[in-house]
């Protein structure tokens, strides 16, 4: 394995001072401690090549011994697997940690000045739209720079199918969890946190496997347009004008405002206004504005 880590780093381009080496997958302070530390040296020779690296953990597998350990491999991101702040929903899928634990490890990564990533799953067993936006309030609250949002997937042969197949949970829809994350997606943004993902990887296991859930291979796209529509519809109203409304958005917006399948401007017909919708370099990204 550390031969592949070594090819796959001697693979890549020379310019790579902006990227990172990463390991991602699973929990990688949780592994064999030799093979982790096998992993870390794999890296030793071409880390000047990179801004750093960054990896993925549970957060009960944090200390100082191991963060002093990661800061000397030049370790500069850690995302942890939270998944949610409420420790009911936390048991009820069988985590293995507490909100406490990721309290904990949050405050531990940025006194080591490592840059802080937090991962939540929406739609888990036991989980609510309510304990949802909490658990995003709390991630706020910790001030990570990052944060990755999947919404729950139910795969074959794991207890959640068994769970589903005898109506003891109901997932989400999509349009609901469309709904949760464009607000999460606000959430986050108001302070300046960046979510770095949205909605899970498509790989052809998830496509075979999944029985349930929420998967779209343009899910954000999804959320950003809801956004985009939530304000076009706020303004319209204020402005009480139904007839020929000229709809301003800056060019990379233009297909989020359209919405998929032209979702937002039937939406907005549907409500009785006459829309057109006009790039404008003026607006910024992810605005609307209404020409007068």
């Amino acid at each position: 394995m550390v031969s592949a880590v070594e090819t796959a780093i001697c693979s890549l381009e020379k310019n790579t001072f902006n990227s990172e080496i990463a390991f991602f997958g699973g929990s990688f302070t949780a592994i064999d401690r030799d093979y982790m530390l096998s992993l870390l040296e794999a890296t030793v020779p071409y880390i000047d090549r990179f801004k750093g690296i960054r990896i993925s953990t549970r957060p009960d597998c944090i200390n100082e011994e191991i963060l002093a350990l990661l800061k000397k491999y030049r370790v500069t991101a850690i995302e942890l697997g939270a998944q949610s702040m409420n420790d009911e929903v936390l048991r009820a899928n069988n985590r293995g940690h507490k909100s406490s634990d990721v309290i904990k490890a949050s405050h531990l990564i940025k006194e080591y000045e490592i840059s802080l990533g937090l991962q939540m799953m929406t739609g888990l067993y036991k989980s609510s739209y309510e304990t949802d936006i909490d658990t995003a309030l709390k991630f706020i609250s910790l001030k990570p720079d990052t944060v990755r949002i999947y919404p729950t997937v139910i795969m074959k042969n794991t207890e959640l199918e068994q769970l589903y197949r005898d109506g003891q949970y109901i997932p989400f829809t999509l349009e609901e969890t469309v709904k949760l994350c464009s607000q999460l997606l606000c959430m986050f943004d108001e302070h300046d946190i960046a979510v770095i993902r949205l909605g899970l990887h498509h790989s052809e296991s998830l496509i075979t496997d999944m029985v349930a859930g929420v998967y779209h291979p343009a899910f954000r796209e999804l959320c950003e347009s809801k956004i985009m529509f939530d304000k076009a519809l706020k303004l319209l109203r204020e402005c009480k004008v139904k007839d020929k409304c000229e709809i301003m958005v800056s060019p990379s917006c233009v297909s989020k405002m359209i919405g998929n399948k032209r979702s937002n401007i039937v939406r907005l017909n549907e409500l009785g206004y006459n829309v057109k919708i006009i790039q404008s370099n003026d607006v910024p990204f992810m605005e609307v504005a209404l020409k007068r």
